[in-house]
């Protein structure tokens, strides 16, 4: 990565330049674009032309991404800034509680998937007359869709 002259530093930035400064491909700027999430302007080439600060959101939206937080979540966040600025560190401490108490659900079912899987792994066979995750002729299916073993009371699978 080659140093920014500081005379360039409010320059906007290329497509292609933002895809290389953020480690993603150029069809993921143009996807998070068409989703909202960043926006450009087009030059009198008509090539589309971003401001700096695009680069932190993108990387937001990176980091947002790999925690599992749904790209409708991580917009609605970014929509409640003012004039859909960039977040600075105090709006991003904001932004960030409201996904805590999910991040943590899903922590909490994952431990317990864990926990309950290892008895399984262990001796190969998967219990299937004890095995706290069997379900024999769908006998849970009145109770709805997906793992209702694995999912406490009310939970929604990847919620």
């Amino acid at each position: 990565m080659k140093i920014i002259d500081p005379a360039q530093i409010h320059r906007e930035l290329s497509v292609g330049e933002v895809a290389e400064r953020c480690g993603v491909a150029v069809s993921a700027i143009h996807f998070y674009e068409a989703k909202g999430l960043i926006a450009s302007w087009r030059n009198h080439g008509n090539q589309r032309r971003y401001p700096r600060e695009v680069l932190r959101r993108v990387s937001l939206v990176k980091v947002d991404q790999r925690l599992g937080i749904p790209l409708a979540s991580i917009k609605g966040a970014l929509d409640s800034l003012p004039k859909g600025r960039t977040p600075t560190d105090q709006d991003w401490k904001k932004l960030s509680a409201r996904w805590h108490a999910d991040i943590d659900g899903r922590i909490a079912r994952l431990t317990r998937l864990r926990d309950q899987l290892t008895g399984c792994i262990g001796c190969g066979c998967l219990s299937m007359k004890e095995c706290p995750l069997r379900n024999p002729w769908d006998e849970l299916s009145e109770k709805g869709a997906g793992p209702q073993l694995l999912e406490p009371q009310g939970a929604q699978a990847g919620a």
